[in-house]
């Protein structure tokens, strides 16, 4: 039984606790938060005991570690684990600088401890099965990926002020999204944006309306775009064109049910949110990081995929600001 400790109990914590609750070779152990009345009700409810960070990272009772706490805690947190030996679970990004990512890369490597990155979508059973299928050549050698990823409504201002922007919070997901496709690295990226949804957006210096290119060594292109408002729902969908044809994923809807009357065809919305849009991913996301640790095998996405995704939004912040194509070492 793997015991866990959860650093964070918001939003995305209630969700991973919900979910090893779920998983036979698991258990929350433990949780912290700054808001004691929120550790406290998610420890009610999944019986486990509450403590501070230090203590918890500290503690025999915990054998891994979730960090879904804000970002900028991250860096210290996965330190502090690092070093007392813990696996380490952290949500995306890692840190919102590429150099302390980097060092943080140090000292996971340098404790020997297995880390993931909770790139969730890779775990969505579509697009992972579409990603099998390409790997397998169903398609032949990807040449062009279209992502398409639009939140139903933009988050609060005060949100997007501390949010890194739209490419390191937003858009992120979609560069890990087009890293686990193409089968190669990104040697060029070239952004635009505007702020079209909302001009406070704008005015707190951000986009909220996205478009990014990514080339390969080989030629390959990555489309990806990114939107603050769908009014019709969480718009998640992921085309591949290959040599030999072509692999959709496409938006889950609330229900299956397609209508046909005299006025057309009618299907359902998409799902409005991201936690029931993706709620089969963060179970198979959770699922493996147990597995892999369990087990001692490979533990993917690890800390490099987080690396890799962030110097891409890093890219893709460059090119949107100055208006050029950035080459990528």
């Amino acid at each position: 039984m793997l015991n866990i400790g959860l650093l964070g109990c918001g939003r995305i914590g209630q969700v991973h606790a919900r979910t090893i609750l779920r998983l036979s070779g698991a258990r929350v152990a433990a949780v912290s938060d700054a808001v004691p009345a929120a550790a406290e009700a998610l420890a009610a409810e999944t019986g486990a005991s509450v403590m501070s960070s230090e203590a918890l990272i500290d503690t025999g009772d915990a054998d891994a570690v979730v960090i879904g706490t804000p970002t900028d805690t991250h860096y210290d947190l996965i330190h502090a684990a690092a070093a007392a030996g813990k696996a380490i679970f952290c949500e995306k990004p890692v840190d919102m600088s590429a150099d302390r990512i980097r060092d943080c890369i140090r000292a996971v490597e340098a404790a020997g401890v297995p880390f993931m990155t909770a790139f969730n979508r890779r775990f969505d059973p579509g697009f992972a099965d579409l990603q099998a299928r390409l790997a397998a050549g169903e398609i032949g050698e990807p040449e062009l990926i279209t992502i398409l990823s639009r939140d139903p409504a933009p988050p609060p201002i005060s949100y997007i002020r501390s949010s890194g922007g739209i490419f390191r919070d937003m858009m992120i997901h979609d560069l890990d999204m087009a890293r686990f496709l193409l089968g190669e690295e990104p040697v060029q990226v070239f952004a635009v944006g505007s702020a079209l949804v909302n001009p406070e957006i704008g005015a707190a210096g951000d986009v909220d309306t996205a478009a990014v290119t990514l080339t390969t060594a080989s030629g390959k292109i990555c489309q990806i775009s990114n939107s603050r408002r769908a009014v019709y729902g969480y718009d998640q969908r992921v085309e591949v064109h290959g040599a030999k044809g072509l692999l959709r994923a496409s938006n889950i809807l609330e229900n299956n049910v397609e209508a046909a009357t005299e006025t057309g065809f009618r299907t359902a919305p998409a799902r409005y949110f991201f936690l029931e849009r993706y709620e089969a991913a963060y179970r198979a996301e959770m699922a493996s990081f147990v597995d892999a640790v369990t087990n001692g095998s490979a533990m993917t996405p690890d800390i490099h995929d987080g690396l890799r995704a962030q110097m891409l939004a890093d890219a893709a912040t460059q090119s949107w600001q100055e208006g050029v194509a950035v080459v990528l070492a």
